[in-house]
């Protein structure tokens, strides 16, 4: 096995031991591998403010860990600010940008995060909540640009306000309430060419120019997202390196025309994908007319991603990319065991719900396993269990395990939805 299996350290494979005797399932964050890809960025983008997505892994040790590291808070949810907040983060650092926001999420969050609006209605919304509260505000707005990722030329989307409608509020503004100081704008996620980012950081900067000078000026430019990581054996991983010296020629120019703009990029998967494995028990194995099914503890409903990519890889065509964060590609999680010098066998390996859909790898060459031995998951660390089922078939839930730097195990039980 590749990447994360060989980088399983003895303290790793003592956790895994340990809780394989308590745990059916259970998720493995380790904060060490945390610190290391939060740190790199810091390293590379050293005039860049990171935002961690919330939404991809809420588990509170986790949060707490990566707020300690500086990062501000991306929330999508009301309760996603209480979290933010709850973890030591500032107001002025959680930017609350969800579309859909309804008045009670906006009346519960206007003092505990700052607000960028998705719609013209939510910009009313929210005046309605500052005048009643007698309270003027800074939102920011989230803008659909008149460009996509790859070029010039916008597209419909559900998220942000057109670009040329943002503009003619902005200009005839009648919320009085409202002062609008940064923008937002978040097309991809997942993107690996170090090129295309550049790109679009590009045509982001020129956006930001044309909203400042109808602004008076901007405090923030939230780019978002779009910083992948290496699923697949076979993907070329990001060049950092390279991105963070295109974007450093690109923010000169801009920083020295609007000194008090802060730049602002989220992350999510970068900051804690590689850092999580999946770990589920070996319930049962049999062999039917001459294929060994591993039968695993909670799989499509532990760990949902690998078993859609095994739905995906029997359609035609796959999944799109819009399907992120729930796919991304077929081989996006590879699987090993902890005796990995065991006999390899072909194997089948599903789950133990009452579905066919529940096979998570088919046909794949793994070491031997017995009922008690566990079969490990990597890139388990984002969209993973936020995304699952658990409530399919009230099974026990998986839970989540935090292996701090100084050694210490903390679990976190996984709410009951």
């Amino acid at each position: 096995m590749t990447g994360t299996a060989m980088r399983l350290d003895a303290r790793m494979r003592d956790v895994i031991r340990q809780q394989v005797k308590r745990h059916g399932s259970f998720y493995l964050y380790d904060e060490r591998r945390i610190h290391e890809s939060v740190d790199c960025l810091a390293s590379h983008f050293p005039q860049i403010d990171f935002l961690y997505s919330i939404k991809c892994n809420a588990n509170p040790h986790v949060l707490r860990s990566i707020f300690a590291r500086g990062l501000g808070a991306d929330a999508a949810s009301a309760a996603e600010v209480r979290m933010a907040r709850a973890a030591g983060v500032p107001k002025d650092r959680i930017l609350y940008s969800s579309p859909g926001k309804m008045r009670s999420d906006i009346a519960r969050t206007i003092r505990q995060a700052v607000l960028v609006a998705d719609s013209i209605e939510e910009l009313r919304r929210i005046q309605n909540v500052a005048a009643e509260m007698n309270m003027p505000v800074a939102v920011g707005m989230r803008i659909n640009p008149d460009f996509t990722f790859h070029g010039d030329g916008g597209l419909p989307s559900k998220f942000g306000i057109d670009e040329e409608q943002a503009l003619a509020f902005l200009r005839g503004n009648d919320c009085p309430n409202i002062r609008v100081t940064g923008i937002h704008v978040h097309l991809r996620s997942q993107e690996l060419q170090a090129d295309v980012l550049a790109a679009y950081y590009r045509r982001m900067f020129r956006l930001a120019e044309k909203f400042s000078a109808v602004c008076g000026g901007l405090e923030y430019v939230n780019m978002g997202s779009g910083m992948g990581v290496r699923y697949a054996v076979q993907d070329t991983p990001l060049n950092l390196a390279a991105l963070g010296a295109a974007l450093r020629e690109e923010l000169r120019g801009f920083q020295t025309a609007h000194p008090r703009t802060a730049c602002l990029i989220e992350v999510g998967r970068y900051a804690v994908c590689a850092s999580g494995l999946y770990v589920a028990s070996v319930v049962d194995r049999k062999i039917s007319r001459g294929i060994t099914y591993i039968i695993l503890r909670n799989t499509l409903n532990g760990f949902l991603r690998p078993s859609l990519a095994r739905l995906a890889s029997r359609w035609s065509r796959g999944l799109p990319s819009a399907a992120e964060p729930l796919f991304t590609c077929v081989d996006a999680c590879q699987f090993f065991t902890l005796d990995m010098d065991a006999p390899v066998e072909r194997v089948t390996l599903a789950g133990d719900l009452c579905t066919t859909a529940d096979i998570i790898a088919e046909d794949i060459l793994l070491p031997h396993v017995e009922c008690g031995d566990c079969v490990i998951m990597t890139n388990a660390g984002s969209y993973a269990a936020v995304l699952s089922p658990m409530q399919f078939s009230s099974h026990e839930r998986p839970v989540e395990v935090f292996l701090s730097t100084d050694g210490t195990v903390l679990q976190t039980d996984l709410p009951c939805a």
